[in-house]
């Protein structure tokens, strides 16, 4: 059952502090038109820009995941992304006066609570998924990663965690589907070990961090001396080791909560694709810059599966809709000049042509005789020739009407053509033909190799 893309009802804000800044920021969530995707807007800055949360504008991942465009950046967006992710929100506009999200604690509870608070709701046009077809394999041998994206039904993710420690054993986390992730999911808080944290208090970081927000394992002895700067720095009474290896007095809501929250980033970073997935993710020792990169692996397959999608296709032994005899009675051009043999697809706004290249045609005679290659201006000729079929098929009579060429915009010659090759051109109309003015934008192809394209205007004359 297909299901429709997704927005918020009413606008919602919440306020925190941001981990690294320290900084009080406050977001509004907002509903947005199908298609927008989410977006974030920078309210606190001159022209209050607007920043897509895509794996082209990832410009860091070294203490979360961070997007910018144009000098402008929003970080540490991952939990945020993760909960729109795990409430299936399509579309939002996200305002934030502030360039870090707030941390909260440390998990995505605090957003997937203001999103049930804001109602999610269903739009007119079905969500845009992308199911997967074949594998794509993300490998790190030197650090033991493994992202994989395997075909599935539906979205499934499991993460697997080993940092050969002693206070934080090999976990994993399996989430079924999406509708898990709120419940199951969302409040698993973030973790550190105390190592890391050191030097991220001694590079003058996280100064919005708290020992409530995040799970710090501690991997090494520590003095009494340590915990008291540590006390202080968080403004703590006292700070102190459990027994199982935690600073202070955090317990853990479920046996594998680090492993969960992994899995949570992960959710939060391939929405950044920017539509959801049917596929198995499979991850390994998973983070942010391996996180990222696979969101832009899967984006890149999925471009090229859409491009694939656009290629014309010939087959032979499918019966054309027009062959040369029915293209002769429309179309006024004749040998050397008649550049079409079929017409195998036609819509009301599209056509497909078929054009054969042989070596016995006059004009490979003197055009590189040594080395034949279809002129170019002939193959826009052989393209327009198709366009001029669909533009005459829109009237009853078309042997009383002739199309001329206007103009020729943006013409590209990607890959010579030579004798041998079939040539495929498609041609798709980019506004109704209005009185007797067409406009088209066409591609030519051998076999998938894209070789020519341009956008050609026509027009439509009686003779």
């Amino acid at each position: 059952m297909s299901k429709k893309q997704r927005t918020i009802k009413n606008p919602v804000s919440l306020t925190g502090r941001g981990l690294h800044s320290g900084l009080d920021v406050t977001m509004t969530f907002k509903p947005a038109p199908e298609d927008q995707g989410i977006l974030f807007k920078r309210m606190d800055v001159d022209a209050q820009p607007v920043i897509e949360a895509i794996p082209e504008l990832v410009v860091d991942t070294s203490r979360g995941t961070t997007i910018a465009k144009n000098g402008r950046n929003v970080t540490t967006i991952e939990h945020c992304m993760a909960a729109l992710a795990g409430m299936e929100v399509d579309n939002v506009l996200i305002e934030i006066d502030g360039y870090e999200a707030p941390i909260f604690d440390g998990s995505s509870k605090p957003y997937v609570d203001k999103l049930m608070e804001a109602a999610v709701i269903e739009q007119e046009k079905e969500k845009n998924y992308f199911e997967l077809k074949e594998n794509i394999i993300l490998k790190d041998e030197e650090n033991n990663i493994e992202m994989i994206a395997m075909p599935n039904d539906h979205f499934e993710v499991s993460t697997m965690i080993d940092y050969n420690s002693s206070v934080l054993r090999p976990q994993y986390a399996h989430m079924k589907n999406i509708e898990e992730f709120a419940e199951e999911f969302s409040s698993s808080k973030t973790f550190v070990f105390l190592h890391e944290l050191e030097t991220l208090i001694q590079n003058g970081l996280i100064k919005g961090g708290d020992l409530d927000n995040a799970i710090v394992f501690v991997d090494k002895l520590i003095g009494q001396e340590e915990l008291d700067r540590l006390s202080s720095f968080f403004n703590k009474p006292r700070v102190e080791v459990k027994d199982q290896g935690i600073l202070n007095n955090i317990d853990l809501q479920y046996e594998n909560e680090p492993a969960r929250h992994k899995l949570l980033d992960v959710v939060g970073d391939l929405y950044l694709i920017g539509r959801p997935l049917k596929a198995k993710i499979i991850t390994t020792k998973p983070g942010h810059h391996y996180n990222v990169k696979f969101a832009g692996m899967i984006k890149k397959h999925i471009k090229e599966n859409e491009e694939k999608k656009k290629i014309p296709t010939y087959d032979p032994n499918k019966e054309p809709i027009f062959d040369i005899i029915e293209i002769r009675r429309m179309l006024p051009h004749r040998s050397p000049f008649l550049l079409v043999d079929k017409i195998t697809e036609m819509s009301d706004d599209h056509v497909v042509g078929v054009k054969n290249v042989t070596m016995d045609e006059p004009f490979f005679v003197g055009h590189f005789p040594k080395e034949p290659i279809l002129p170019g201006v002939l193959q826009i000729e052989a393209m327009a020739q198709a366009g001029g079929i669909l533009v005459l098929s829109s009237v009853p009579d078309p042997e009383n009407y002739v199309t001329y060429f206007i103009k020729i915009d943006n013409a590209r010659f990607r890959s010579k053509v030579v004798p041998g090759d079939t040539l495929i051109f498609k041609l798709e109309l980019m506004a109704p033909i209005r009185r007797g003015i067409c406009q088209m934008q066409g591609i030519a192809y051998v076999g998938n190799k894209l070789v020519m394209e341009a956008q050609l205007v026509a027009q439509i004359v009686k003779k």
